[in-house]
């Protein structure tokens, strides 16, 4: 399950500019259906390079067709030049975030612009020109190693949900694992970012969140007559049981939410997500 922002529910629900641009002056083709996620963009461009109208046709989730509608609401109005140099994280950030094992679908729209750009100019996609990494995928090194450098990658788990590269048959991995360990080593050490806290443990998550439950939210729920019991961690959700006084109580979900989802992810985890037992 994942938690999406309000701009990418509008973006997938009221998609814009779905179709195709009548006499396109460019056009890009990315993924396959056989990859599960494909996207055409096609866009016109005016005799000032302006491009003037784009428009996409998309075949994924709810992330790609977001990514692709708010893409060309960018790119409606934008000198060329300037569109050139849109990234991934640029429509992202237009989405309000996407979750992170959905952020190919954003690397996804990049790559369309870039090729339809391509082949408004004549030119040649350098991406293209790598070697193949990822046979499911048909990600090639060089897509990889700019994942890599420019969104501060530094596990292969990263790598898939920027890439997808990974997500198959998963017999890239050693080869990826390669790639980001030599990309790493030669990034100057100014663009290195600090090293990452290790992930939690299930075990680890879950023994903290009880600490928390016992020290600080069953004492002042105690004081209204209420309760709370850990029932479930999966992953970022917490399933929890309301008991006494709190079950049942029209505030139930304000207690949850702003009180023991606020507590649990100021001292276990900021991605924590907290819900009722059904």
């Amino acid at each position: 399950m994942w938690e999406y922002t309000d701009k990418v529910q509008e973006h997938f629900i009221h998609p814009k500019n779905v179709g195709e641009v009548e006499n396109p002056d460019g056009v890009g083709n990315v993924g396959s259906l056989a990859c599960g996620d494909a996207l055409k963009l096609t866009i016109k461009v005016d005799e000032k390079d302006i491009i003037t109208d784009a428009k996409f046709k998309t075949f994924g989730c709810a992330s790609a067709i977001a990514s692709s509608s708010v893409l060309t609401e960018m790119l409606k109005g934008m000198p060329l030049a300037e569109a050139k140099n849109i990234t991934n994280d640029d429509i992202a950030e237009a989405l309000g975030g996407l979750p992170k094992e959905k952020m190919h679908c954003s690397v996804m729209g990049r790559e369309a612009l870039e090729a339809a750009i391509a082949d408004f100019t004549g030119a040649i996609l350098p991406m293209a020109q790598g070697e193949v990494v990822c046979e499911c995928f048909g990600v090639t090194d060089l897509e990889v190693i700019r994942a890599v450098e420019e969104n501060s990658l530094r596990s292969v788990e990263e790598i898939t949900n920027f890439t997808k590269a990974g997500g198959g048959c998963g017999k890239c991995e050693e080869r990826l694992r390669e790639i980001l360990v030599k990309t790493v080593e030669d990034l100057p050490e100014k663009a290195q970012s600090p090293p990452k806290e290790k992930r939690m443990t299930t075990l680890q998550k879950i023994k903290k969140i009880e600490q928390v439950l016992e020290r600080e939210i069953k004492p002042t729920l105690k004081k209204d007559g209420g309760s709370i019991e850990l029932i479930d961690v999966d992953g970022d959700f917490v399933t929890v049981s309301l008991r006494g006084a709190c079950s049942g109580c029209h505030s139930s979900q304000t207690t949850l939410k702003e009180y023991v989802e606020k507590k649990l992810r100021e001292q276990v985890l900021e991605t924590l997500i907290v819900e009722e037992e059904k």
